[in-house]
């Protein structure tokens, strides 16, 4: 336990994975909790006025142990866990919420920072400390600091139950897509897959002891197969078992848990005094109001139905011309996308792969980033990892001063949830005159390698390796004095504005050229597939849209008014009734299974993936004009948005960089919607 409870004597503090023990965990969060709740003790009893050092500075900088042992924890909870972590995590969550409930619901604590908040305007502030004092002001007053005390034992019986359920949530998910798996022993059936999936499906039955070839609901075993496999009925079978994870009226469904959530999350927000959970969540994000989103997703929907709907016309006639299809289903959509792409565009990903080694990608990431942002990567292997899989780098500046740790760890395993996300095992921040930097780390799910043939990853894998690079730039480049400013801790429909700006280098020959190469023959990626990858960047991009604003949608319906709901499925399809191309599949349902807003922190804010890509597209054009590799342009985004976390509002941070607030052409325009 000690090991996890104090300074860790390692390579820049970088958490000592080997030597911790599942046993570890649960006494130490016990600890590091009892060692917190001193510290805000000292702040409460501090017999000086409350000021603004003694009081907010003093609150941010508390807790710092629980931090960093929640952050070891709750990280490898989702890329390296187990059952006896999952039991863990249900018994350690009670405690974390009860905890933060005591601190949002302490009277004295809420006194001393009220008085420092009331004579904010004779303070003299600096803007980051002028928006540390409004966020923990607010962190109080929408945490239920002014409510009476029966209404706070409400407030805590209510997170506390929504804690738990979130986790179990989480667990369902994880269970349903470990339990499934399609045996084949029939090569014909795989007619259609790529060697290198076919390879790789062998490789996972070896590895369970069975003959022919095993996939799974991983996304780089479930993807290949949807989008090659002519075999229309296993299409149609492995597609519908990923559509029912968590709703197949087991011991692993999930509707009570959405009801539940759902029902729970308008509770706390009526309590607080918010008409909604998006009422409350929205207060504090660029878009403000829920009315102001569905307007948002609504315009955007009106510009791509139109174009969607002609797209799924000329897509359907394609698989009718080809083999007869009269009504395009769910499992058809990859399939015949990806067969019309190679159609008008003569590019698949097979074709593309070689070029796309997982290595020479990492390292083209980090010469776009060196070039940008003055920053290099040097792998070291003298710190911990959780896993075998996981690499780690020192990132430095070009005056050899340290700038972060970065840990990238890509493959599917048993234990790690599906998807790709960027995450941090410690804040930056400055603290007695150092300043601390951040341990990153990006976690994917690639195509792995095989015994004949490196990680060769699909486009759409090298987009999302862009994309979660971003984030980490976002937190590796951080340069703020409190931690609970600090780099992704800003507002959720800003906080993807890094990532996705990112993934435009992909489409540009400049940037493709530093690392496009094929794996065997070391050329650079022809000119001609530069053109088509470019050319195709838009291709049913009006079907893609439509997609991503039907889950921005459901989202709102879930939380944008207080509401009962009796049947999940049939909530969802009045919910995607006006974004709806293919067929309703009944056994499928995607709220079970949609983690994004029940069980991580996306909830009322699924539609900032699009409200980011306003702003990336707009950002992206100022690049474009002044060049892609632009110093000036590079610089101002690192010291307006890449290093500023959460110090001062979005929207002004965003006019810093461009000198006006973004406009929704630009992205109108990529998306080849504008008429």
């Amino acid at each position: 336990m000690k090991t996890l409870t104090q300074n860790f004597e390692t390579k820049h503090n970088t958490a000592p994975f080997s030597q911790i023990q599942l046993a570890d965990y649960k006494p130490a969060f016990e600890a590091t909790i009892a060692k917190a709740r001193a510290e805000i003790d000292s702040i409460v009893n501090n017999p000086d006025a409350p000021s603004f050092e003694n009081t907010i500075e003093a609150l941010d900088f508390s807790g710092e142990a629980l931090d960093r042992l929640s952050s070891i924890f709750f990280n490898l909870n989702s890329a390296e866990t187990c059952d006896e972590m999952q039991k863990i995590a249900q018994e350690v969550s009670p405690l974390l919420t009860e905890f933060s409930n005591d601190i949002a619901l302490n009277e004295d604590l809420f006194k001393r920072v009220k008085a420092v908040y009331d004579q904010k305007d004779k303070l003299n502030l600096t803007t980051e400390q002028a928006t540390l004092l409004d966020k923990k002001f607010k962190g109080f007053s929408r945490n239920g600091a002014l409510l009476s005390e029966e209404d706070k034992l409400k407030l805590r019986e209510i997170d506390t139950e929504l804690a738990k359920l979130k986790l179990t949530y989480g667990e369902n998910v994880l269970a349903e897509t470990n339990n499934y798996q399609l045996h084949i022993t029939n090569e014909a059936d795989l007619k259609g897959l790529p060697d290198g999936s076919k390879e790789m499906a062998a490789s996972l039955a070896k590895s369970k002891g069975l003959e022919g070839w095993v996939f799974t609901l991983d996304f780089p075993s479930y993807l290949p197969f949807v989008t090659y496999v002519d075999n229309r009925e296993l299409r149609k079978e492995i597609a519908i078992a990923a559509g029912k994870k968590a709703f197949q009226n087991n011991e692993f469904d999930n509707k009570e848990n959405v009801k539940r959530i759902v029902e729970l999350r308008h509770k706390r927000a009526n309590l607080l005094g918010y008409e909604s959970h998006s009422h409350f969540v929205l207060e504090e994000r660029m878009a403000q109001h829920p009315e102001k989103v569905k307007s948002f997703l609504n315009d955007l929907l009106e510009k791509a139905k139109p174009a969607a709907h002609k797209e799924f016309a000329e897509l359907t006639a394609f698989a009718r011309e080809l083999d007869g299809i009269e009504q395009l289903e769910k499992w058809d959509g990859a399939y015949y996308s990806e067969k019309l792409k190679q159609k008008l565009f003569s590019l698949d990903d097979e074709l593309l792969k070689p070029y796309f080694k997982l290595e020479n990608v990492l390292n083209g990431a980090f010469t776009i980033a060196e070039k940008l942002f003055g920053i290099r990567f040097k792998e070291v292997f003298d710190i911990d990892t959780y896993h075998e899989d996981v690499q780690t780098f020192e990132v430095l500046d070009f005056q050899d001063e340290f700038v972060a740790v970065f840990y990238a760890d890509f493959f599917p395993r048993k234990g790690k949830r599906n998807g790709a996300w960027m995450t941090s095992f410690k804040p930056q921040y400055i603290k007695n005159g150092v300043n601390e930097r951040p341990h990153v780390s990006i976690v994917c799910n690639f195509t792995p390698p095989t015994e004949t043939k490196p990680s060769l990853l699909t486009f759409n894998e090298v987009t999302t390796l862009f994309h979660e690079f971003g984030h980490a730039l976002h937190g590796m480049l951080a340069n703020t004095t409190y931690p609970s400013l600090s780099g992704t801790s800003v507002y959720w429909d800003f906080v993807e504005l890094p990532s996705q700006v990112m993934e435009n280098w992909c489409y540009e020959p400049e940037a493709l050229a530093l690392f496009a190469k094929h794996y065997l023959t070391v050329e650079v990626i022809p000119q001609q597939y530069v053109e088509k990858i470019k050319e195709s960047a838009s291709f049913l991009e009006g079907m893609a849209t439509l997609r991503q604003l039907s889950f921005g949608l459901l989202d709102m319906a879930y939380h944008g008014k207080s509401q009962t709901i009796d049947n999940v499925k049939a909530f969802e399809k009045a919910a995607f009734e006006g974004t709806s191309l293919y067929p309703d599949v009944e056994e499928n349902c995607m709220s079970t299974s949609f983690s994004h807003i029940f069980q991580g922190g996306y909830s009322s804010g699924y539609y900032s993936y699009k409200w980011a890509e306003v702003l990336d597209a707009d950002a992206f054009a100022y690049f474009q004009e002044k060049g892609i590799f632009n110093h000036e342009v590079a610089t101002k985004f690192k010291d307006n948005v890449l290093s500023k976390g959460g110090t001062e509002l979005p929207m002004e941070l965003y006019k810093k960089f461009r000198g006006q607030e973004p406009k929704v052409e630009a992205l109108l325009k990529r998306a080849g919607l504008t008429s």
